[in-house]
């Protein structure tokens, strides 16, 4: 099997981390798959803000019920739509999601736990004042990561039949 492959196995939800800071190489790498996802016209309708600071990070904890994760992670990114650059809501929505899954999968490559939050949209106008964001910019997830605490971490899905039609459903 390739290493992407094998990456895409392997990757799970991590919601547990050390306090050892992420490197800036590390941020860079991760923020770079995401902007190398794929998007409709090539608009990259994606702004990430990076969060590091204690502070900010505690405030925006106070916008979802997963608040122990966010305070636990020693970074986080607040990943936008930026209506500004946007054509297509839908295909914009989904290329964000190719964004995301691209730096879950390059956190996981470079053997750090992340997990993509997104009960916080519910609170998204407070997280945009939280980080000054203009109103451009909608809030579509928050990515809580860092070093992960050693545990294991297992997940099921359903089967192919299960979730597989060939030419049509039923």
């Amino acid at each position: 099997m390739s290493t992407i492959i094998d990456t895409i196995l392997s990757r799970r939800s991590v919601r547990d981390f050390t306090e050892k800071p992420v490197s800036k190489d590390k941020i860079n790498t991760i923020l770079d798959a995401g902007r190398w996802a794929p998007s409709g016209l090539n608009n990259q309708p994606w702004i990430y803000i990076v969060v590091q600071e204690r502070g900010t990070i505690e405030e925006i904890a106070t916008c979802t019920h997963y608040s122990n994760v966010v305070q636990g992670a020693p970074l986080l990114i607040v990943v936008f739509l930026d209506h500004d650059a946007e054509y297509n809501y839908v295909k914009d929505a989904q290329a964000i999601g190719a964004s995301i899954q691209n730096m879950l999968l390059a956190c996981c490559a470079l053997e750090l736990g992340a997990v993509w939050l997104g009960e916080i949209l519910n609170q998204k106008e407070k997280v945009n004042s939280i980080l000054d964001a203009p109103d451009s910019l909608e809030l579509m997830a928050v990515l809580a990561i860092g070093h992960p605490v050693e545990k294991d971490r297992t997940s099921t899905r359903k089967g192919i039949g299960d979730v597989t039609f060939n030419e049509k459903y039923g």
